[in-house]
């Protein structure tokens, strides 16, 4: 299929930059990134600086109670007071937003329920994550360590007009410090159980009036707390490190330029797995807690490795009094590996490791004008981005494990072995004296690979027009087209030790067996096909039309997407909004599949209703928001296991699902020492209908989507002072509710209730920080406690392993880590 050609970035600027004259009046300039947020109105009381928090979640800066968006922050006291190492540490405490980062390289985002965990390069994540405006993607490089972290926005609902790709079920927008003229440095040095050991510093330089230089680095270890039976390691493993280098360069009061590179290398043993229950004679399970079982993991060459560099260039220059261009470009490329055992035993009859190793180079480039006028606040722009990415997704076993495996499906076909096949032969070629011959404890590997070329140009606009004193309308409109190129290629197993042995056992041997009388010709004739078979056979990855050669296919889809909210201030303090916003994912290709067109799938689209309050009670000390939604999203991508081949394998599954919620956030600044926070979110979201299925899957029509229906945090934060500085502690909880279980729950491990555990129940979390610091913060130290209860629950449960002998494997959630912590700044 031919590419479509990009628009030239040049045009496209002077073609916006003539609506933007057009759409300008007499004003002030306006600063994407700088300026000030508009005074509140005289009528309005003092608001203290902790009520006043700015943000740039509609491209905008924005006091964050005047934007009309269902929006949470995480600030870096947020992060300081669970001592988080990366956003997923953090998670719990942002009702509605999940995530999965038991595997850094794979992990999984959900916003209000809406989220495919999905790793194959073939499909988007509804839930887009964005680093100072660039899209990370969702695999290898979506999950990085906080480095020098400013703000992180959680924004909820479609987002679609205002980032540079569109996010259809949410967007998490993260931003780091630029450096500015001050002169800084700072460090920090946390220690803890398991081994753990956090390291992390700051140094910001200006350099002349007009250049400055900021430097940061973090280093996270951390041992474990499951001893491994197999080689004595501590699990789960934590080895990251990081740095950042960002110049800031300003020639004229008119313009500015930031320059940043990024790079983080992780390399660590992969996700322990405990076997969570065993196969009796009669067929029936025996549960194992595993929360009370050695951890047996015998993957051979376990390892979870990235390689992550980026760079990120950002201009802003005033063309006028009212209008301030914008250029925002970034590079990102990783390279990752994921090989991990997937049985949970260190049994060789049932080894099975499965393994993911990927790269990536995207590119991107995003124009924008913003201007503010009497009339209208407006924003129009053009984005470009890239992506090449190549993955291969590997099974990994031996020929004792599948010798049962092939024998029931070999006769199945009707083939009639009397023994299994590996054993079969095995005896023969021993009884015909063949020196050092077995065919069993064979090594067995077999992949698929994958190769994605894609480009997304997009143009877009967002006017909020002042119908009023008090009220505002927002209209904005994003027009995208994206096009992806995709390859599979299944080539034959890699089983050298196999085929060495196979390979004696040619027709000419089982002919001499025949002329000395040991083998009938039908017998010798029968195994001399199956001997030959097993050369050439996959169990897992086995369409013939992509055996050979990479097999090609493109896909070009285009999409509007238009937004409008209309808002009204109340009182100064007080807003009422409602909004009404469409979302666009492009379609895409299941990385993993075996049919014969390759699994290809429509765009996701989400329709989103939503009615909110923002305010404050300035006398009282009090911030609150609420928000009322309601979403049909179209053509959901969600990875569904598929037990229909010899080992199950991971497909994408297409299905419509719909929602109506509410959430909310509240603070209470009691005193100056004592501040109060609740927030929480309430969902009811089901199957609206399934497009495809896995095959013996269940018409889940009408069920939950398996979403919980509530989940909320709290917590309160205390300062005095003491000892001539400041002590603080805080105590934060969170509470997520039961998964909704449906018909295929069990099959898919969220929800299986046993006489040894539960998954799927309710989970809690309490942690806790004590600190002391001086006066102007130039060092302190605190302890920090996460998971004080010491609760731990069963997760992450998978049935990959049936087929193999293990009837369930599942993972383990941390126990009780108790943290010190030195700081200090110059």
């Amino acid at each position: 299929m031919q590419r479509h050609p990009a628009r030239h970035p040049t045009s496209v600027a002077l073609a916006v930059a003539t609506l933007a004259t057009l759409l300008a009046g007499a004003s002030t300039s306006v600063r994407a990134q700088d300026a000030a947020p508009a005074p509140a109105a005289a009528a309005s009381a003092p608001v203290d600086d902790s009520q006043v928090i700015v943000v740039t979640a509609q491209g905008r800066k924005q006091e964050v109670q005047k934007v009309p968006i269902s929006l949470q922050l995480i600030g870096p006291q947020d992060i300081a007071k669970v001592g988080a190492v990366n956003l997923a540490q953090v998670a719990d405490f942002v009702p509605g937003l999940t995530i999965d980062a038991s595997q850094p390289t794979q992990p999984s985002y959900a916003l209000r329920g809406l989220g495919n965990g999905d790793f194959g390069i073939g499909t988007d994540a509804p839930v887009g994550v964005y680093v100072n405006g660039i899209y990370t993607g969702k695999t290898g490089g979506a999950l990085l360590n906080f480095n020098d972290v400013k703000r992180v926005e959680v924004l909820k609902g479609p987002q679609g007009t205002l980032f540079g790709r569109n996010s259809a079920g949410g967007a998490i927008s993260i931003i780091t410090n630029d450096p500015d003229s001050q002169h800084l440095v700072s460090g920090l040095v946390r220690v803890g159980d398991y081994g753990t050991v956090h390291a992390e510093g700051v140094v910001n330089q200006p350099l002349g009036e007009d250049f400055s230089i900021r430097v940061s680095a973090v280093d996270e270890k951390s041992d474990g707390w499951a001893t491994n039976a197999d080689d004595g390691k501590k699990n789960p493993q934590s080895h990251t490190w990081g740095t950042r280098l960002g110049a800031r360069w300003s020639p004229s009061d008119d313009t500015s330029a930031v320059l940043t590179w990024e790079h983080e290398d992780l390399n660590e043993r992969p996700r322990p797995v405990w076997a969570a229950g065993s196969y009796n004679e009669d067929g029936s399970i025996t549960y194992i807690d595993p929360r009370h079982e050695q951890l047996r993991n015998d993957v051979i060459g376990g390892q979870e490795a990235r390689t992550f560099n980026g760079a990120n260039l950002r201009i802003e220059h005033d063309l006028s009094d009212s209008i301030l261009f914008t250029s925002t470009t970034g590079w990102r490329h990783f390279n990752s590996l994921n090989l991990e055992d997937n049985d949970g035993t260190d049994n060789p009859a049932t080894y099975l490791a499965t393994g993911n190793f990927e790269k990536s180079t995207t590119f991107e480039q995003e124009f924008r004008l913003n201007g503010k006028s009497r009339t209208a606040d407006w924003l129009v722009g053009a984005s470009f981005s890239t992506e090449h990415s190549a993955q291969t997704s590997r099974v990994d076993t031996n020929t004792t494990t599948l010798d049962p495996v092939l024998f029931q499906e070999l006769n199945a076909e009707g083939a009639g072995l009397p023994a299994p096949p590996f054993t079969l032969l095995t005896g023969i070629g021993q009884e015909a004296g063949i020196p050092n011959f077995n065919l069993l404890g064979q090594s067995w590997q077999e992949g698929i690979q994958n190769t994605l070329a894609s480009h997304s140009e997009a143009l877009m606009g967002d006017i909020i027009w002042h119908l009023g004193s008090s009220t505002n309308l927002t209209t904005g409109v994003r027009f995208t087209q994206d096009t992806k190129k995709f390859s599979w290629y299944n080539p034959l197993r890699s089983a050298p030790g196999l085929d060495g042995q196979l390979a004696v056992l040619s027709p000419a041997f089982f002919q001499q067996l025949v002329s000395a009388g040991a083998l009938d010709p039908a017998t010798a004739a029968s195994l001399s096909g199956l001997a030959q078979g097993l050369q050439a056979t996959n169990i897992e990855f086995t369409n013939p039309d992509w055996a050979a050669a990479p097999v090609y296919t493109s896909k070009t889809w285009h999409n509007t997407s238009p937004r409008l909210v209309l808002d009204h201030q109340l009182t100064p303090d007080a807003m009422v909004y409602g909004s009404v916003t469409r979302g666009y994912q492009a379609g895409g290709f299941n990385s993993v599949s075996t049919q014969a067109n390759g699994g290809r799938f429509d765009p996701e689209t989400i329709t989103s209703y939503e009615l909110g309050a923002k305010g404050r009670v300035v006398p009282a000390g009090i911030t609150y928001s609420a928000a009322l939604f309601h979403y049909l999203f179209k053509n959901l991508q969600s990875i569904t296991l598929d037990q229909s081949t010899a080992i199950p394998v991971y497909v994408v599954t297409v299905s419509d699902v719909e929602a109506t919620g509410v959430d909310g956030e509240l603070q209470w600044q009691i005193a100056s020492p004592v501040r109060v926070f609740a927030n929480g979110e309430w969902i009811d979201q089901k199957y609206q209908s399934q497009k495809n299925r896995a095959p013996g899957a269940n018409d889940l029509t009408g069920q939950p989507y398996g979403t919980p229906s509530l989940s909320t945090a709290a917590g309160v934060d205390f300062t005095l002072p003491l000892a001539g500085g400041k002590a603080d502690w805080s105590l934060q909880g969170s509470h997520i509710g039961a998964t909704r279980c449906n018909s295929d729950s069990a099959s898919q491990g969220s929800c299986l209730t046993t006489p040894a555990f539960t998954v799927g129940q309710a989970h809690d979390r309490v942690d806790t920080r004590l600190g002391w610091s001086t006066p102007s913060d130039s060092w302190g130290m605190a302890v920090i406690v996460n998971n004080l209860l010491d609760k731990r629950y069963v997760t992450g449960l998978s049935n990959l392993s049936a087929a193999v002998g293990v009837p369930y494997t599942a993972s383990v959630t941390d126990p009780r880590k108790i943290q010190i912590e030195f700081s200090a700044k110059l």
